[in-house]
């Protein structure tokens, strides 16, 4: 059965008999960049396109999406996040990885916080390096790992 739908009346999970628990997750977008762009806009470990400082921006608006995921995804709980932290990294000629790990002490996770926010975070690199190609991809958003609540979670141990 649906944690969300009883047949046709969505609702809101009850998280009230739940216990407090130090929740963090963590999630990972990797994006492919046509081969000139990394080389073109790389300028020390940051990239810098024709819209400014790109791995800066894509942090910013990855902040700010996950402290807005409740209203993005519906019947999400807001969560007072105590802290969201993302990374961006080259890690390859053409590929980029982006990090978000979300933290709160709550009743419920934090996985979709660090979905969300790895997921604007990847938007936001294509925005600002769509002027040099259209070929852009966002491969992948996975949860790497999480901890708290009912059970933790590695994305290794579940391959």
């Amino acid at each position: 059965m649906f944690s969300h739908v009883e047949g046709n009346n969505p609702h809101m999970v009850d998280v009230g008999d739940k216990l407090v628990t130090s929740r963090t997750a963590t999630a990972r977008a990797t994006v492919y960049l046509p081969l000139p762009i990394v080389s073109q806009l790389q300028q020390g470990g940051e990239l810098h396109g024709p819209k400014g400082p790109i791995f800066q921006t894509a942090i910013i608006a990855g902040i700010q999406a996950a402290k807005r995921t409740w209203e993005l995804i519906p019947m999400c709980h807001p969560i007072p996040m105590e802290n969201c932290k993302i990374s961006c990294r080259i890690i390859s000629e053409t590929e980029v990885e982006i990090d978000c790990t979300a933290k709160a002490t709550h009743k419920t996770g934090v996985e979709m916080e660090a979905l969300t926010g790895a997921s604007v975070a990847a938007l936001t690199l294509y925005d600002m390096a769509k002027a040099l190609s259209h070929a852009i991809e966002i491969r992948s958003v996975v949860l790497v790992q999480k901890t708290g609540g009912k059970s933790d979670f590695s994305l290794g141990e579940k391959r």
